[in-house]
């Protein structure tokens, strides 16, 4: 199916938007097809790279997801929301300390946004039970 529409679509632009509406709608693994020809075609747009990055986190392929977060954050150092994502990635890779630290860029960016709080205090709390003493 993903390839069909990809054949009906003149250019990256158009991969791009319609991978947009396939995440949007849940279809992470069509998105996923769609984003990864548009992100080939052009290479160092953070946009695709981003929605590219949440289509893999949406489909939990997150060592892709947190690559094309590495690639936003290459392109962008102060995208607060691919600090969030590479946190997140972080985070489901079992790598807290570094998690721990995309996370509070995002916070500190953004102290307002109440996801980017709840994700670090559950990031602090996961590092704070692996460092207990044990009894």
């Amino acid at each position: 199916m993903a390839w069909e529409i990809l054949e009906e679509m003149p250019g990256p632009y158009d991969w791009y938007q319609r991978g947009l509406e396939l995440l949007q709608s849940g279809d992470n693994h069509a998105a996923a097809t769609l984003l990864e020809k548009a992100a080939a075609a052009e290479q160092g747009k953070s946009s695709i790279h981003e929605a590219l990055a949440r289509a893999y986190f949406g489909s939990r392929r997150f060592d892709d997801a947190l690559e094309q977060f590495e690639v936003v954050l290459d392109i962008s150092p102060a995208n607060d929301y691919a600090h969030f994502g590479a946190g997140l990635c972080l985070r489901r890779l079992g790598q807290l300390p570094k998690a721990l630290g995309h996370l509070r860029m995002a916070n500190v960016m953004h102290p307002e946004n109440k996801d980017y709080e709840r994700e670090l205090k559950r990031c602090e709390a996961g590092l704070a039970f692996l460092r207990r003493e044990p009894e």
